[in-house]
């Protein structure tokens, strides 16, 4: 890959420290309401505390929203754009969306907007929202009717856009310097008639001055300087300086709380929050006459022919302006062309390249600042009221010590605009081929101030103290290797916190001692019959089969960091063999145990009753393959530069006879021998693969379902004396109650399992080559060496996205608008998850966070191992 471009330069300054590229960024997230740090209830009841009628007049605590929102690090001041069509209620400032109770199937945004193109300094970057002409269809969205066996109401649903009536809004920034920020709004009126728009670019400062912390109090300000100026005084961030096109008003107010129409009290300011929505849409005397305040726009009103294009061009700076505004946007597209360019692989189609983009620029737009104090939080802050003493022993009372103040890359800015620890993980990967520090930085879960002093890391802000699958070495690894495997400080300072970490799971996820790990959900939530993250209906312990594989494959990834290290210190020599020896005993652990039925062939949990009983739980899932990713190879080479490591490892092999079908099979290839060490037997590998290849079970056109096919006509009951449950085959959204309806493992295809397990059929093609050959498709007659068949599951992946024979995207299912207009086709979302059977995307619409893996997809399609 070229590096030599603009772009690549620039990112290398901002490394060095000469130049803070990454001090401006897209870190305002879609949505600040509702979420957990917002919510001051008794109860915990996030989405009713903070709902989003009160976003629009309630000053935030924690963090800002916007649209298409850029700010500083620390999220001292924020840009953003409002929009009025002349008809909605409510000025359009942040995305709507449909709240847990409120959704047929949990928590869902009802807008339509993009993120189309970004670069790692944010340099450049391009946003696009479709806004109806139409007043927005808020209630018929609420009131929807839908219950849980029907799909979700989307915005497209409600005929909002019939007739071509809405906005087509692009937003690019482009930056000049690290602190100069040209912003072009382009609007086209995409209706059959003239029409006007309402365009607001808001500055405005987080009101950080109400928390009542010393030397914090000081009030920053926003003044009008003409008619098309801004000028901001912050005491920490400075002066800044807002100026746009000639023909606007500026209008301010100050971000405070409208606490006399919340909840009809004073307040601390006369022209609070909310108005400049008030004077907009009202004419209401709202904005403060004198021309300060905290919260400023300038107001444009664009009046556009049927058709036509008009645009909006404003620049913040805190300092001098670096070149004229149009030349700075031409030169940073070019530049972002230029980058990407070089990094697409030359065998990519123009399709493919473009979903590489799209996929990267989503993860660059899910950057966002992230501040939760914990403490504080429960505590209450200085100048509020307390809260109730109830709300100090629930949520994350176990978490005072976590204190997040970060740029911190989520998993998508609306349904989830806070960071969670397995996704977190699998984002690493793909952003450490853009920002290699970046990616390493976001490991930061691993510090001291982020990880439970007992070692547990957080897993989100929902409940810290869930337990989210332990993939965090696998991610250094990969991000190690991304990065051309040279920072060898990096595995360095990860491993001694991986160790502390993995010590945690060993003391709290073994109830019995025996090598076989429990651990809950594991991110996988409603994937079995009973919620696994909750007590059991009968006494006992619900022994694992993905907590076993997880933990052995944590062991293989220490394992494997340890040897990186040994050569270059031979003291993790030492701490390789005790990784060695530990996964031998829990992959031996998993045979001794039962999780392995002989009979049907396939991995399952187990129910372990105190009495005595064993009840698997025979669902074929995701949690049966699993086990493949337990798996890794160790060659001559290796074993030749480390002789105290090899030394120990052949006594182990020779002594220690159960231990030899997981650490013992070897295999000659090219001449030389190689090692596999699997918590997946020879003879297990061809049985598990038989139904994972098999289209009427796990393969499915776009991916591996997570639940088998085969449980749509038999469906998988237990029936116990103290529960009776069942699971079938679900291929789309979840029509159980479980985790609030709102996540669905029981059929669809998920992009980060799936990654991992092309990843492990690529370990096992690279010990056997083309020796080993399995039917692929199971049935199908036609028999593939172990390469080709990853190659083929990659494939699948990717065409979720790419244009089939018709040119239709699967992604967009039966949205005739998406499949057929121009002006939609182009532009993708990138799901939390897809439908089983014809890859539809489901769930939240802008989890390009560990969807965005198809880029890694792309971009080592064909490797014979990917880390």
């Amino acid at each position: 890959m070229d590096d030599t471009t603009v772009e690549h330069g620039r990112l290398q300054r901002a490394d060095d420290g000469v130049e803070a590229w990454r001090a401006w960024g897209p870190y305002v997230s879609e949505r600040a309401w509702g979420t957990v740090r917002e919510d001051y209830s008794e109860h915990g009841e996030a989405w009713d505390h903070f709902p989003h009628d009160h976003a629009r007049s309630r000053a935030y605590r924690w963090n800002e929203d916007g649209m298409a929102g850029v700010c500083d690090e620390r999220q001292t001041w924020c840009l953003a754009l409002a929009l009025w069509n002349g008809v909605d209620p409510i000025l359009k400032e942040r995305m709507f969306g449909l709240t847990g109770p409120q959704g047929n199937h949990g928590e869902d945004v009802k807008e339509c907007w993009w993120y189309l193109d970004a670069t790692p300094t944010h340099s450049w970057a391009t946003w696009r929202y479709h806004y109806p002409q139409r007043e927005f269809p808020y209630a018929a969205l609420v009131h929807h009717g839908r219950g849980p066996d029907e799909p979700e109401y989307e915005l497209v649903d409600t005929g909002v856009f019939a007739q071509d009536r809405y906005w087509a809004v692009t937003v690019d920034h482009a930056k000049a310097g690290p602190t100069d920020l040209c912003m072009r709004i382009t609007v086209e009126n995409r209706g059959p008639e003239s029409a006007s728009l309402h365009v607001l670019p808001t500055l405005w400062f987080r009101n950080t001055w109400v928390w009542g912390l010393p030397g914090q109090d000081a009030v920053p300000t926003i003044t009008a300087e003409g008619a098309g100026t801004l000028i901001a005084e912050h005491a920490s961030a400075g002066r800044l300086v807002l100026t746009g096109d000639p023909g606007s008003i500026p209008l301010l107010c100050n971000n405070e709380t409208n606490t006399r129409r919340l909840w009809n009290s004073p307040g601390r300011s006369a022209w609070p929050k909310d108005g400049i929505n008030d004077h907009v849409v009202a004419g209401s005397p709202t904005v403060n006459p004198g021309g300060t305040g905290t919260k400023g726009a300038l107001w444009y009103r664009l009046d556009v022919p049927a058709g036509g294009t008009a645009t909006v061009r404003v620049r913040l700076t805190a300092g001098e302006q670096a070149g004229e505004f149009e030349e700075v946007i031409a030169a940073r597209r070019a530049e972002a062309d230029a980058y990407y360019a070089a990094l697409t692989p030359a065998g990519a189609s123009a399709d493919e390249a473009l979903v590489l983009r799209q996929a990267l620029a989503g993860m660059l737009w899910g950057e966002q600042f992230f501040h939760y104090e914990v403490a504080r939080w429960l505590d209450g802050d200085p100048a509020g009221p307390p809260p109730p003493q109830r709300r100090r022993e629930g949520r994350n009372a176990g978490w005072r010590h976590l204190n997040n103040a970060d740029v911190i890359s989520m998993p998508d800015p609306w349904e989830y605009p806070w960071y969670a620890a397995w996704d977190l993980a699998f984002h690493c990967v793909p952003l450490a081929h853009v920002d290699a520090r970046f990616a390493k930085d976001q490991l930061l879960l691993l510090r001291e101030w982020y990880a439970h002093p007992g070692g547990q890391l957080p897993a989100y802000e929902w409940a810290f103290g869930d337990v989210n699958p332990p993939v965090h070495a696998w991610a250094a690894l990969r991000v190690f290797a991304c990065d051309g495997s040279r920072d060898v400080e990096f595995p360095a300072r990860v491993f001694h916190k991986l160790l502390i970490n993995f010590t945690w799971w060993v003391n709290r996820k073994v109830a019995r001692g025996d090598n076989v790990f429990e651990g809950g959900f594991l991110g996988l939530d409603n994937i079995g019959p009973i919620d696994r993250s909750a007590a059991l209906p009968i006494a006992g312990v619900l022994e694992q089969s993905d907590g076993t594989a997880w933990m052995a494959m944590y062991c293989l990834n220490l394992l494997e960091m340890a040897l990186v290290l040994a050569e270059h210190d031979p003291a993790y020599e030492d701490v390789a063999t005790k990784f060695l020896e530990h996964f031998a005993l829990i992959a031996t652990a998993a045979q001794d145990k039962g999780l392995w039925d002989s009979a049907d062939g396939f991995f399952y949990d187990v129910l372990s009753a105190a009495d005595g009983r064993r009840v698997p739980m025979r669902v074929r899932s995701l949690v049966g393959l699993l086990p493949l990713c337990a798996t890794t190879t160790l060659g001559k080479a290796t074993l030749d530069r480390l002789p105290r490591f090899a030394e120990r490892f052949r006594w182990f092999v020779e002594h220690v006879p159960a231990a030899r079908m997981v650490v013992g099979q070897t295999h000659v290839r090219d001449g030389a021998e190689g090692r596999l060490l699997s918590m997946v037997g020879p003879d297990q590998l061809q049985r598990i693969l038989e139904p994972m290849l098999d289209e009427r079970e796990f393969l499915s056109p776009h991916g591996l379902r997570s639940v088998s096919r085969r449980h749509r006509d038999a469906p998988f009951v237990l029936d116990l004396p103290e529960l009776h449950a069942s699971v079938d085959y679900e291929p789309a959204e979840s029509t159980t109650g479980l985790f609030s309806g709102n996540s669905n493992w029981r059929g669809p295809v998920w992009f980060p399992v799936n990654f991992l397990l092309v990843e492990a059929v690529r370990r096992f093609a690279r010990f056997h080559g083309d020796d080993l050959v399995v039917e692929h498709p199971t049935g199908s007659g036609v028999k593939q060496a172990l390469a080709m068949v990853a190659d083929d599951l990659d494939a699948r992946l990717v065409s979720i996205f790419t244009e089939d024979a018709a040119g239709r995207r699967p992604v967009f299912g039966s949205f005739e608008l998406f499949q057929t207009d121009p002006a939609w086709h182009d532009m993708l979302w990138f799901h939390e998850y897809f439908h089983g059977d014809t890859g539809a995307g489901l769930g939240a619409s802008h989890q390009t966070g560990w969807t965005g893996l198809v880029a890694e997809c792309l971009l080592h399609r064909g490797d014979p191992l990917d880390g």
